[in-house]
């Protein structure tokens, strides 16, 4: 058997039919070059993941940390801008599926931080990995959302006790009917611009329950959940933070109208949607009740809280999600109510006991 076959039995398709192809059209010495770069680029993987799980190892006996998981880059520019994170001297980083776990001290506790990226699946996955990998007993979620309540503002801090999944949807015909065990319905209908008898094509849309798995529960048995709980005794100590002053102006001549505040135990939601619009928003605020929107928050509380672990939720409130007059706030806001969350997220690790030499 020729080493071209080896070679393709070991790297599987698609490398092995372009190794057979190329054979047919590339000269003997510049196949050769081929195949030895096909062979490096497979073999790489897993040794750069094997070498990433050693330092993991080694990180994990200096453990426990505090995990710091955030979604953006402007959410991360304004956490490190701060200056209170301190890179670990001899493994600053661990590169691991694709994402980049920063290992350090913030306050001098041990903290392991990051970006896990937007939407609930990469939120859910980076956070599941965290748990599963480093010797974290925590989880601090932070972020930027959208306002949906009329008595908080833009730069405005979040600290919510519930948030809920509204994004496991029932989508019926128009004479269809969504399950009764649904949570809310939302009748796009009554919608209609001008208002007519109440009905078009898009019909209902009904909003699930999520099904909970936890480690206190019976294994494979899923508990119907709406509301997922952040940690009590941290919520509790998020709320003895006093008065955290928060930047109101974004420049020299952008400020907003009013300082900016804190406010712990509000409800959120989260779904994989931005939602930039004044009529979902208020669908949303009156009939869940909550505060702020955003698509990460729950998949991180409820990972965390599946695998039996403590964590907050500290969003900064960036837009009005769709209630403004034109262009959405955020490309102006963003930045400032990423640096009043990154203040409130130095403030809670302050606080936390623990974590330290």
């Amino acid at each position: 058997m020729e080493v071209l076959d080896l070679l393709n039995l070991h790297l599987g398709p698609p490398l092995s039919l372009r190794l057979t192809m190329a054979r047919k059209h590339v000269k003997p010495c510049l196949l050769l070059v081929l195949i030895f770069s096909a062979y490096v680029c497979v073999s790489a993987e897993p040794n750069n993941r094997k070498k990433s799980l050693n330092i993991i190892k080694q990180l994990n006996r200096r453990g426990p940390y505090i995990g710091l998981i955030t979604v953006i880059l402007k959410e991360e520019n304004a956490f490190f801008a701060t200056g209170s994170f301190r890179p670990d001297p001899k493994h600053p980083f661990v590169d691991l599926s694709g994402r980049r776990f920063r290992i350090g001290k913030v306050h001098g506790k041990k903290v392991i931080y990051v970006r896990c990226g937007v939407g609930m699946v990469n939120a859910a996955a980076a956070t599941q990995q965290m748990l599963d990998l480093f010797a974290v007993e925590g989880i601090i979620h932070f972020g930027i959302a959208g306002n949906v309540n009329n008595s908080m503002s833009i730069g405005d801090v979040t600290i919510p006790s519930q948030v809920a999944h509204t994004g496991i949807w029932d989508w019926v015909n128009p004479q269809g009917t969504v399950d009764q065990d649904d949570v809310a319905q939302l009748d796009i209908g009554k919608y209609n611009v001008p208002k007519g008898n109440g009905t078009n094509l898009f019909g209902h849309i009904g909003y699930r329950k999520e099904q909970f798995f936890s480690v206190s529960g019976e294994p494979n048995v899923a508990q119907s959940l709406v509301w997922a709980k952040t940690s009590p005794h941290w919520l509790q100590l998020a709320s003895n933070f006093g008065e955290l002053k928060l930047e109101q102006c974004v420049n020299s001549s952008l400020c907003l109208p009013r300082k900016p505040k804190l406010v712990v135990g509000l409800r959120a939601s989260t779904a994989n949607i931005f939602v930039d619009n004044a009529a979902y928003r208020d669908f949303l605020f009156q009939t869940f009740h909550i505060s702020s929107v955003d698509m990460e928050s729950a998949a991180v509380v409820m990972t965390s809280l599946s695998n039996g672990f403590p964590l907050i939720v500290i969003r900064g409130l960036s837009d009005l999600a769709g209630r403004q007059q034109g262009e959405n706030a955020i490309g102006v806001f963003g930045s400032l109510a990423a640096v009043n969350t990154a203040k409130a997220v130095l403030e809670f690790i302050a606080k936390l006991p623990g974590y330290a030499h």
